[in-house]
């Protein structure tokens, strides 16, 4: 059985986590706990750490099996295949989110001057410089190589 990643409705994600697990499939929506600021109060919060984002654990032959629930809305995929994700980095967002230490946790994208490091294809352990992000592509520059990086993704692999 693999990990998957489903994209569900906006602010669906733990109502969609609860009843995939009553369906019987095994579904895990890390959350992180915020205080909101209302005009007359502060409140703790959970929160979803990734934005209409969960995993569910079960098999390639049962994977339709989650369209059955209200709130989902696709799977998220990686090279024209469901992204799979390992035991191990589901272990370790689990560990991450139980330290103590850690105050407050958010997740963004990548933006316009962010300097990354490339860590898989032919550019892998190159540094880049974002230098444009839209709906359709990356556009990365190469400094050490003296070149201009584009990097075009599918609309489903978002």
């Amino acid at each position: 059985m693999n990990w998957y990643v489903v994209y569900t409705k906006p602010k669906w994600e733990k109502k969609v986590a609860e009843k995939l697990n009553e369906i019987g499939i095994e579904s895990y929506c890390p959350v992180i706990t915020q205080i909101k600021q209302w005009s007359d109060r502060k409140k703790k919060i959970e929160v979803p750490l990734f934005n209409s984002y969960l995993f569910v654990r079960l098999s390639d032959l049962e994977r339709n099996s989650v369209f059955q629930i209200a709130g989902v809305v696709r799977y998220l995929f990686w090279l024209g295949k469901p992204a799979i994700v390992r035991d191990e980095e589901i272990s370790e967002i689990k560990k991450s989110l139980s330290d103590t230490n850690i105050s407050d946790v958010l997740v963004m994208p990548y933006k316009k001057g962010d300097k990354i490091k490339l860590d898989a294809g032919a550019f892998n352990n190159h540094q880049a410089v974002v230098k444009e992000v839209t709906n359709t592509h990356y556009i990365l520059v190469l400094e050490t190589l003296g070149c201009i990086l584009k990097i075009r993704y599918k609309k489903e692999s978002l």
